[in-house]
């Protein structure tokens, strides 16, 4: 590893909503700790070198074969359209389907591996501790595991981890009444929309939802009170309306080149598009299209703001390392007046899919240009998107896990530095994230290019190399750069309602959750997008 870059700036604090607290003492001990400890190469079982074999032939296969592929796994969802139906997809019974299907089988077996540790050891809390085998609740203590979990295991067909969660679930109005106070952001994307998600697909039907052991087989008060609070949530008319009113708040406030600081009412200097700062770029153009995107003209605003603030990103984010010439998106942490940070976490990975799905509106690319859809700025940023996803899978290559850093810094001086991205010790840990690969399957569906299936598979195998724990589970990481990796006792909620959940679309039927028929929100929960009559 290079030494680390004479940056004069101080980090700031980044203790945001989905983000975990870095110690600077956790930081200077972890160093001190892997310090001596020499790197080892895994031995190279017949295992894996049969797997090998097996991932050379499909991307062998994938690319030689032009034509777009069909794949779905036994037991999970077929297709789901907007209206909650499924459609049958023809699987072919290519060597290429079989393939994939098997690659989709072992994202399978990490999941039931994953859940069947929480169950286990943590069942109700919010996320296990695997190495220590009991449970912690750390996001407000509402089974946040379960809730987040439960149309992943809907998606892969996991009957028996669905019926699990819907039994837990159907005490969770009487906690949520104990608890008196949680995490608005965290209860809203993790509890709310992982139950809307569940509801959506399976039809908005809480009949269809019985058959799955989800809570509407529950007799009497309980469930009609659970079922009419949903009903009422996927209107709209309990959320969407409050949402839209800060939209509309938002719209007002002062920008730099649509850019914005971290904190509520744009306080402050800071401008990243890192923790605190991410859902806000995300949301933009997703609510958008969650209602109905151009065909919404009085929404159209939400789109507006979104092209300036990318133009934004361009003009004052934008830079390209040294030697490599890799494009990442750096920070203004005091502002616009203020220096230039080139330190980019691993949150903002998910901005080349936001930025894909932005082009495009869920539509394959040769589709889009196919009907010249696609604007001059639309082709900027799809570029941009491929040129960054790049980059955040550069940031797991360059170590020696695979497994990508909290946090990179990039070299754009020329110097005695010759790496392209350094770490310093405190951000070398790993949390299990999920925003490269959200962004991999948002770029495969649109640019059908498989190698963001190769890229997804190399960081699921770094993951199952170095993360797994064998009596269930998976665990966050404390340094990427050494092996063997020092392992943290946490297994984070979003490890099975994200990461786990956009491996496992990356390698299915495209017809699977279309991307111009739902909205993921930023936390993996897919809602189908509104229909606005013409």
């Amino acid at each position: 590893m290079s030494k680390v870059l004479p940056y004069s700036m101080q980090d700031v604090g980044y203790d945001n909503d989905k983000f975990r607290p870095r110690s600077y003492i956790q930081g200077i001990s972890q160093a001190f700790a892997t310090k001596n400890i020499k790197r080892s190469c895994a031995k190279c079982t017949t295992g894996r070198f049969l797997l090998l074999l097996m991932i050379c032939g499909v991307i062998y296969l994938i690319t030689v074969h032009k034509t777009p592929v069909h794949s779905r796994s036994t037991g999970s969802l077929d297709g789901v359209t907007s209206g909650g139906q499924r459609t049958q997809t023809n699987p072919g019974g290519s060597r290429i389907g079989r393939l994939l299907r098997n690659l989709q089988g072992f994202l399978h077996k990490a999941f039931v591996h994953a859940w069947s540790g929480y169950k286990n050891y943590a069942m109700g809390y919010d996320e296990l501790m695997p190495l220590s085998r009991r449970g912690t609740d750390g996001l407000g203590g509402l089974g946040a595991t379960v809730v987040d979990s439960l149309d992943t295991a809907i998606i892969m067909g996991i009957d028996d981890v669905v019926s699990d969660a819907g039994t837990w679930i159907q005490n969770l109005s009487e906690r949520i009444n104990q608890k008196g106070q949680v995490n608005l952001f965290e209860t809203t994307i993790r509890v709310l929309g992982g139950l809307l998600s569940a509801y959506h697909l399976q039809g908005g039907d809480p009949g269809t939802l019985a058959d799955m052991g989800i809570p509407a087989h529950v007799e009497g008060p309980k469930a009609k009170s659970t079922w009419k609070q949903l009903r009422t949530w996927q209107t709209g008319s309990y959320l969407l309306l409050p949402a839209m009113k800060v939209f509309e708040h938002l719209k007002t406030l002062p920008k730099v080149q649509g850019l914005v600081p971290i904190y509520i009412r744009f306080s402050g200097e800071n401008i990243r598009l890192g923790s605190r700062g991410d859902s806000y770029y995300e949301y933009l153009i997703k609510v958008w299209l969650h209602q109905g995107g151009s065909r919404n003209s009085r929404l159209k605003y939400l789109h507006d703001m979104y092209e300036e603030a990318m133009k934004g990103v361009m003009n004052l984010l934008l830079r390209k390392s040294i030697p490599k010439g890799l494009v990442f998106v750096g920070e203004l942490p005091y502002g616009h007046g203020g220096g230039f940070s080139p330190k980019m976490d691993h949150l903002v990975c998910f901005l080349p899919g936001t930025l894909a799905l932005g082009a495009t509106k869920g539509i394959t690319r040769r589709r889009a240009l196919k009907d010249k859809l696609l604007t001059a700025d639309d082709v900027k940023n799809l570029q941009l998107a491929e040129d960054l996803a790049k980059t955040c899978f550069e940031m797991y290559s360059v170590t020696a896990t695979g497994l990508a850093p909290e946090i990179a810094y990039f070299h754009i001086e020329s110097s005695e530095y010759v790496n392209d991205i350094t770490i310093k010790h405190a951000d070398r840990h790993n949390l299990l994230r999920p925003e490269t690969v959200e962004s991999l399957f948002v770029l495969y569906r649109i640019t059908e290019d498989p190698k963001y299936r190769e890229w997804g598979w190399r960081i699921f195998e770094a993951f199952e190399r170095h993360t797994k724990v064998d009596s269930g589970g998976y665990s966050s990481l404390d340094d990427v750069t050494v092996v063997p990796a020092h392992r943290r006792d946490k297994m984070e909620t979003f490890f099975l309602g994200e990461t786990l959940k956009y491996l496992y679309l990356l390698f299915g039927d495209s017809n699977v959750l279309p991307l111009d028929k739902f909205v993921f929100n930023t936390e993996a929960h897919p809602l189908p997008i509104r229909r606005v009559p013409n």
